[in-house]
């Protein structure tokens, strides 16, 4: 069996300006980077109406199991090309984090790939290290001003603006900067984020444009003054300069999949700790050029979905018209109880009982947020006929479309049942009024009820000591009207990551507050949530090599 880069290595990809030349981008706005990629000018595109329709792909809580999200979206839009459709990609950079480390790329598998994959892993086009280094820019003159006369009046105790690095690395997460000496800088404890996981990352995809951009970076908070007033980066006199290292970083990727279907590939925030979607300009500029764009939430619907609509499309005025949900056999019978050295064997029992976790985002798509949902089972070889019977019994019991979908093993053609049903979601579409989790006017503490109760499940929430004030403090300070963005565990829709299935009977816990102004959310912080991720046992770097030819193997 061919691993996913020997795939991608025996398909002849076009020139990215036919790419570009198939949605109608003059090449006047297509900057090349190399053969294949190219950043696109958004801003010479402002001016034309939004013509496309939006489909939301989204998934059930991920297990170990895997679930193919990404590979589903990239065969759904190829197979929607094969009907005729003028289509395109909308989807998040990966992070080196998560490359060298255990989930390994992000680019799709098997037969349904963006590419060139080994590029769109790895470097891409700079943007990670362009977010990384506007993110250290504005920590060197936080320190800078307190070494320099600390003319803002800044209590070193009370930064909160973090350096970051896109790589996964523990020893980073807790650490002391500034010894050796009053002209080395002030000794205090701080530490590292992933790039990924941090606010600038959110901030550039939330953005529309570089104006909306330099207002977003200027109220960025990153620290308090002794007498307890917020300090920004526009205090700083930062926006300037990290608009400049953000300047070529704000303009969308354009590459192609395997089937040389248009791929935006843009922006990468965490959706356990942001709000886990490509950024708006991609999703924006698709939208204008295509008549359907095919777009991705980060994990399951619970986090992913919910941030995309009650975030992303609240501060964009974007919606999408269906959503998909992506499952697989393995993973409910993995929501079953089903041990992962087991999965390939048939386990109805397990399936019955992990199919309430499907059921359940179901049931959150349709009565909460209006929309209709094309359930996606993502073919494994293990399945067996009498455990696709009952999926597709079950979701007929509850009115829903269900698609078995192989675009792994046969790309688009793997996916041409799961387009058609998404072309009749996308015609019923009108039929529907999409509707927010929670209205713009409830308090902190209330959207975060609403989230908890409403798409959680959960029977309340309970605030740690302190955070009740936290919010007060927030709203007092303006920011009552923020979406809410809630950090938890993917693997289950409490904040408990054993929790898996539907879980019932519990509620969650919410131990911090935090306002990201520029990215215009609040976090809230339920359970131990890294943002600084660690290195597995055997990390995929292991697997990863480079030959005298220079050609790339190993990543997946």
């Amino acid at each position: 069996m061919l691993s996913d880069i020997e795939i991608a290595h025996g398909v002849t990809m076009r020139p990215i300006a036919e790419i570009a030349s198939t949605l109608g981008i003059p090449d006047d706005l297509v900057e090349p980077y190399g053969r294949y990629k190219a950043k696109i000018d958004y801003a010479a595109l402002e001016s034309r109406s939004k013509k496309g329709r939006l489909v939301l792909v989204t998934a059930i809580n991920p297990t170990p199991a895997g679930e193919g999200k990404t590979t589903v979206s990239i065969g759904l839009a190829d197979a929607l090309a094969l009907k005729g459709i003028n289509v395109a990609l909308a989807l998040r950079e990966p992070s080196l984090g998560p490359v060298f480390g255990l989930k390994g790329g992000a680019a799709g598998g098997g037969w349904s790939q963006v590419v060139p994959m080994e590029d769109i892993n790895l470097h891409f086009t700079g943007d990670l290290h362009a977010v990384t280094a506007a993110n250290n820019l504005i920590a060197a003159m936080l320190d800078n001003s307190i070494q320099q006369g600390n003319p803002l009046d800044i209590d070193p105790r009370r930064i909160t603006w973090r350096r970051c690095m896109d790589m996964n690395d523990r020893q980073l997460r807790f650490i002391v900067t500034g010894l050796g000496g009053r002209s080395n800088g002030t000794p205090r404890e701080e530490g590292f984020d992933i790039t990924t996981a941090s606010e600038i990352m959110a901030t550039l995809c939330l953005s529309m444009n570089m104006a909306d951009l330099k207002r977003r970076v200027s109220r960025l908070i990153v620290a308090r003054t002794y007498d307890d007033r917020i300090v920004t980066a526009g205090d700083l006199k930062a926006t300037g300069a990290v608009c400049a290292l953000l300047k070529d970083a704000l303009k969308p990727n354009l590459v192609q999949t395997l089937a040389h279907t248009p791929a935006f590939v843009h922006g990468g925030p965490f959706a356990n700790i942001a709000h886990g979607c490509n950024s708006v300009i991609a999703t924006r500029t698709a939208l204008k050029l295509a008549d359907v764009v095919v777009t991705e939430a980060g994990f399951g619907a619970d986090l992913g979905a919910e941030k995309f609509l009650d975030i992303k499309c609240r501060l964009s005025s974007m919606m999408p018209s269906a959503i998909v949900l992506v499952a697989s056999i393995r993973a409910l019978k993995s929501h079953g109880g089903a041990a992962k050295e087991i999965l390939c064997l048939e386990d109805l029992g397990a399936l019955e009982k992990g199919f309430a976790n499907l059921e359940r985002h179901v049931g959150n798509i349709r009565d909460v947020w209006n929309l209709p949902p094309v359930v996606a089972i993502n073919r494994f070889q293990s399945d067996s006929p009498a455990e696709i019977a009952f999926v597709e019994e079950r979701c007929r019991q509850l009115g829903v479309q269900v698609r078995m979908c192989d675009v792994w093993a046969r790309g688009g053609q793997g996916g041409l049942e799961l387009a058609q049903a998404v072309i009749e979601a996308l015609d019923e579409g009108p039929r529907y009024q999409a509707h927010f989790t929670y209205p713009d006017d409830l308090s902190i503490a209330d959207k975060i009820r609403a989230v908890a109760t409403r798409i959680y499940h959960a029977d309340g929430v309970d605030f740690a000591p302190g955070v009740v004030s936290q919010m007060r403090k927030a709203e007092k300070e303006g920011y009552r009207d923020y979406p809410v963005c809630i950090a938890k565990t993917q693997y289950s829709f409490s904040d408990d990551a054993k929790k898996t299935g539907a879980p019932t009977g519990f509620r969650i816990t919410i131990r911090g507050i935090k306002v990201s102004a520029g990215a215009g959310f609040i976090v809230a912080y339920a359970g131990d949530i890294m943002t600084m991720p660690g290195l597995p046992k055997v990390p995929a770097a292991q697997s990863i090599d480079v030959g005298d030819d220079g050609i790339i193997t190993g990543l997946s």
